[in-house]
């Protein structure tokens, strides 16, 4: 088992996870294939998820989803990595929080990723695939709750 392809891989998520959480755009831009597809499930909660169709679908779904306004906090770990050449699977265990103040609401889940990935043509390696199924999903109110304090970063939160 070549460790450093694994290693290329976990990097590769964590990257894709701050990038998202930093509202970095671009640099989320770059852990994906141009063909790639998504699956960002909601089935715990009975509704279904959303499939997209490359890189561009992809992005545009997570700035109007996750853009500037939006505080999201995403952990991934216990990655069951399988190389074979230059493709990969991987499922993660992942933990998130959205806090979205225009409505005064944090919702808190569990899922667990399924993703595909590649060694591009540059040698790196990018996701051809990320899908998740939730397996919980809470959301809180703090409307009327007079001791709620929230602090952010300037771009989290908008004036």
């Amino acid at each position: 088992m070549d460790l450093v392809v694994l290693e290329e891989i976990r990097r590769l998520k964590y990257r894709y996870l701050r990038g998202v959480d930093l509202k970095q755009w671009d640099e989320v831009a770059d852990t994906f294939t141009v063909d790639a597809t998504a699956d960002y499930g909601t089935r715990a909660t009975g509704r279904e998820g959303h499939q997209l169709a490359g890189r561009d679908a992809i992005l545009e779904f997570l700035t109007k989803s996750l853009g500037n306004g939006i505080i999201t906090v995403h952990h991934a770990g216990q990655p069951e990595i399988d190389v074979d050449g230059d493709t990969a699977t991987g499922r993660w265990s992942f933990t998130d929080k959205v806090i979205v103040p225009d409505h005064k609401v944090i919702i808190d889940g569990a899922a667990f990723y399924e993703d595909t990935y590649r060694r591009d043509t540059d040698g790196a390696w990018r996701m051809t695939h990320i899908g998740y199924t939730r397996t919980y999903e809470s959301m809180t109110s703090w409307e009327g709750n007079p001791g709620f304090r929230l602090l952010a970063n300037r771009w989290a939160v908008p004036a």
